[in-house]
């Protein structure tokens, strides 16, 4: 359990995990346990045009329970993590004037810790420089961009993980709005948040989880993947649709592999952002591990939290 700031019952309940792993289905059954709506923590499905892809909450999901951040955003829209703490601390804040108890659910882990630990406040970067440097990025690939990040932030140069291309994009905006290191920024400070956290984490053997991945992605593929990849293909310089499932939808479709080949990758690299997102969870020592097809014991958990007898 993480401390608050103030002496309060407001919890907020975080249900979270890898992809693939059950958290839809059982975040249901919780919101209507604790009388919640879902609060998503999910970087894809905030955009309405890719629901097959992200494996939004279907329309009967959502008539059930009401849902945040599902579908609100185009992909043309800009939209981060630190905009994203701002709007969930702000909506966590307005429904607990009715609800003592909420649930965020989610697998994306800097939007999780956007609400749970804060983000460090950073300028807004102009719209110019954000489109020069993807431009560059897609011209010329993400070395010259390490290159700059080396000569005006040689701090964060050694620590940044190379591969992530987003990371190092972003650090070079940042250095280059302010003409200051981007380090100088990084404070890495929790913030006091004036509820309770209460982290519930969900993971199945591994076997099972892959499993799992790949018969989504099977599914996604019965639902329409194809199709709905086909009508963003004209959209797909954009860095909303740089992601898994539609990345190697667009390869197919320039003919640089076959469809079998596409959806394997699909699933592969679903797999690989599955075992990322359980290596940075198992880090957080605050968070309760069940196996999601333990309900009774996750809701007798929330409700020994909730001190309900």
């Amino acid at each position: 359990m993480i401390p608050s700031s103030t002496d309060t019952k407001k919890t907020l309940f975080v249900l979270l995990g890898p992809t693939g792993v059950g958290k839809t289905d059982l975040s249901i059954d919780i919101a209507r346990h604790i009388g919640s709506p879902v609060i998503s923590a999910d970087s894809r499905q905030i955009y309405k045009e890719i629901p097959i892809g992200t494996a939004a909450p279907t329309q009967e999901l959502l008539d059930r329970i009401p849902h945040y951040f599902i579908g609100t955003h185009s992909l043309a829209d800009y939209y981060s993590a630190s905009i994203y703490e701002d709007e969930a601390i702000s909506l966590i804040e307005r429904l607990h004037k009715k609800n003592l108890s909420l649930l965020l659910s989610g697998g994306s882990m800097l939007y999780i810790d956007a609400v749970c630990k804060g983000i460090d406040d950073m300028p807004t970067i102009k719209m110019e420089i954000r489109e020069s440097l993807w431009e560059q990025f897609n011209n010329e690939g993400i070395n010259p961009i390490l290159e700059e990040l080396k000569k005006s932030d040689p701090t964060h140069y050694e620590i940044v993980d190379k591969m992530n291309y987003k990371r190092v994009i972003h650090a070079v905006e940042i250095c280059r709005q302010t003409n200051l290191p981007y380090s100088s920024f990084r404070k890495n400070e929790t913030k006091k948040r004036p509820f309770r956290i209460c982290k519930i984490g969900l993971l199945r053997e591994r076997a099972d989880l892959f499993d799992r991945i790949n018969k989504r992605v099977d599914a996604m593929i019965n639902e329409g993947l194809i199709d709905e990849a086909r009508s963003l293909y004209p959209l797909r310089h954009l860095n909303s649709l740089n992601t898994v499932g539609y990345k190697e939808l667009f390869l197919y479709f320039d003919e640089k592999c076959s469809l079998n080949e596409a959806i394997e990758k699909i699933k592969r690299n679903t797999r690989v952002y599955a075992k990322k997102q359980i290596t940075w969870f198992k880090k957080d020592s605050e968070i309760m591990w069940f196996n999601p097809d333990n309900k009774d014991s996750i809701i007798k958990f929330i409700d020994q939290e909730l001190n309900i007898t």
